[in-house]
């Protein structure tokens, strides 16, 4: 599978978007909102594209829920993971079980439209970054890890694969990495002791299955932005915390990632850290200049780990059979006791 994931304009496939698809390459596609017109055409482009791609092709969109869902309209609404600590009246069971149902819930009908992946659950700690807030499950890091670990089994139960997000936390910087470069003073101590230990604690248990690093530096561990430093990624991530599932790249058109340099630089970067997936969305022109002129190549290995987060294909997880699921039912009626 390659290493290069990328976003399409609209709700059908243009020509040039069929093309691209077929470049040795190109391993997946993230969709966003205007991608989205109903689950019917989601299922509908879902399929063109993996049949315009003619190979494996992993599936991906950002639906977590609360403020980040992508798909509304003839979709649940799924809350925010910061707000079932309120929904639950503070009680940790209730808690778990309204996010492991969250998680059902939206895997069910992610993927019932064809897509492998919802890039979920935020690990980040809900401290003074008003992007994370309450994407996050908790401000407390031993919080965040039973609830987020409640989520991936919800999802595990139904077949997708977790993805953790965004190593190693993004939710003690101010800035947002979308449009800035944070910078993170704290010592590395701090960051252990905080904000990494719910991606650690979850990786010991083996319950994530890929990560996706942040776009931020922390100068007393490292000089570089977590997803550009080998240091970050296979020096702790890889070889002190032994993860071994995928790793993403954060979207390199994000301003977080432009001290590296152009697209062709960052691409070069992300990858030799040790991304097995870099993330270029919403610049076609740079996403085809590093599939023309990268020094980037298809792994092996890393071709492996990301054909594991593929959905396993299943009659009935179409959309036109999902809500007759008896699971699907069941998680839509816990959710809508505490609406």
């Amino acid at each position: 599978m390659g290493p290069v994931m990328f976003d399409v304009q609209g709700t059908s496939l243009s020509q040039e978007d069929k093309e691209i698809l077929q470049h040795p390459l190109i391993g997946g596609l993230i969709f966003f909102t205007r991608n989205y017109q109903s689950p019917e055409q989601m299922a509908d482009l879902s399929q063109q594209i993996r049949m315009a791609a003619k190979k494996p092709m992993l599936l991906a969109v950002d639906h977590e829920g609360g403020r980040v869902q992508r798909f509304r309209e003839g979709f649940s609404l799924i809350p925010a993971m910061g707000k079932l600590w309120r929904m639950s009246e503070q009680n940790l069971a209730l808690a778990k079980e309204l996010a492991k149902q969250s998680a059902i819930l939206m895997a069910l009908e992610v993927q019932a439209v064809g897509i492998d992946i919802s890039f979920a659950p935020v690990l980040d700690i809900n401290n003074i970054s008003d992007v994370i807030g309450d994407r996050a499950f908790h401000q407390e890091p031993d919080y965040v890890t039973e609830l987020a670990e409640a989520f991936i089994s919800g999802l595990h139960l139904v077949g997708m694969k977790a993805t953790g997000k965004h190593f190693p936390g993004h939710g003690s910087v101010k800035a947002d990495s979308h449009i800035d470069l944070p910078i993170d003073t704290r010592t590395s101590a701090e960051i252990f002791q905080q904000d990494l230990m719910p991606f650690k604690q979850l990786i010991n248990k083996g319950k994530v299955d890929a990560l996706m690093p942040a776009h931020i530096i922390f100068p007393d561990v490292d000089s570089k932005a977590v997803g550009f430093s080998r240091y970050w990624l296979q020096n702790i991530l890889r070889e002190q915390l032994g993860f071994n599932g995928v790793i993403f790249s954060d979207d390199l058109s994000m301003q977080g990632a432009a001290s590296i340099g152009g697209y062709i630089e960052r691409a070069e970067a992300a990858q030799a850290a040790g991304c097995d997936m870099l993330l270029l969305c919403n610049n076609r022109d740079g996403c085809v200049e590093v599939l023309d002129n990268a020094n980037i190549s298809t792994s092996l290995v890393g071709s492996e780990r990301l054909n594991k987060l593929l959905k396993t294909p299943d009659k009935n997880t179409n959309w036109s059979r999902v809500k007759e699921n008896v699971v699907w039912q069941q998680a839509s009626q816990y959710l809508n006791q505490y609406r």
